[in-house]
């Protein structure tokens, strides 16, 4: 009875397996079939390196969307990995029990807010913050930077704090055995021992950062340009086809979903510099 039990789980896990494969390819199939003649009629150079977004008279450059993204995503890296890694180096490792039931609920509650309520916080609050502290009309780069720091926060602090407990206990152990401190134990025997995980975190938060749509619109501008500073308004790649793509059509709606084949690279080219980064530590 038992192995028909683990038989029948082999199947379902195998059949599960299948379909996200067969999810992922029929999504790239779209993309390359939907996008990239589109790319060949604009002009890969004039798609890529293009400073012009004019859809009405067929002027199609993304590069200020590019940098836009890359700007935002940079800036909320700044924000978000090092407040989340060291919040899960606290929380698992230093934070009190009584104080930990508090936390790790609040975070997995920032987790689950959705982001058109981020958006709306960063409306309401960071974007008159920013504008009273550092001038400007408060939508710009420093603003989306901050919120998207923000709501990078729970993906790095779950899975850091996951992978700092999954450190064998015999590594803190041995490490205070040897006469380092509490503090030296953690972030010299622990802490380097969970990097994978870690980096693992780093990742999926700049996947959550790259891909975000609403919160982004909210409180960054939204300006087809290029980026001219951080108290500058800017529109990313993934505000650019939320925007216009529900009045695109013909060369203008290719256009957007070249764009899509642009950003899905961005998240490619990032897990594969994941896994070289992985490749070279074990080596």
């Amino acid at each position: 009875m038992e192995k028909k039990k683990e038989a029948i789980m082999q199947v379902v896990i195998l059949i599960s397996t299948c379909v996200c494969i067969v999810a992922v390819l029929l999504i790239c199939l779209f993309l390359l079939i939907s996008g990239v003649p589109a790319i060949a009629k604009i002009g890969p150079f004039r798609f890529f390196a293009g400073t012009i977004w004019r859809p009405d008279g067929e002027i199609f450059g993304i590069l200020p969307m590019i940098l836009g993204s890359l700007y935002v995503t940079a800036g909320a890296i700044l924000v978000g990995v090092p407040i989340g890694v060291l919040t899960a180096i606290y929380m698992a490792r230093f934070c009190p029990p009584a104080l930990y039931r508090i936390l790790y609920p609040a975070v997995s509650l920032l987790a689950g807010i959705p982001s058109v309520v981020y958006g709306f916080f960063g409306l309401m609050v960071l974007v008159p913050l920013t504008r009273n502290l550092f001038g400007g009309n408060g939508s710009s780069i420093l603003t989306a930077s901050l919120l998207l720091g923000i709501m990078i926060l729970p993906t790095i602090i779950s899975v850091s704090e996951a992978s700092l407990r999954a450190v064998p206990q015999s590594y803190y152990e041995g490490s205070l055995a040897m006469g380092a401190t509490h503090e030296e134990s953690v972030f010299r025997a622990v802490v380097p021992a969970a990097k994978s995980g870690i980096l693992s975190a780093v990742v999926l938060g700049i996947g959550r950062a790259v891909g975000e749509t609403m919160a982004v619109v909210m409180v960054a501008g939204n300006q087809a340009r290029l980026p001219a500073g951080l108290l500058r308004g800017v529109r990313t790649l993934t505000a650019n086809i939320v925007l216009e793509m529900g009045y695109a059509a013909d060369l203008h709606r290719e256009a957007l979903i070249a764009t899509g084949v642009v950003l899905f690279v961005f998240i490619l080219l990032t897990n594969l510099l994941f896994s070289l980064l992985k490749r070279g530590r074990r080596e």
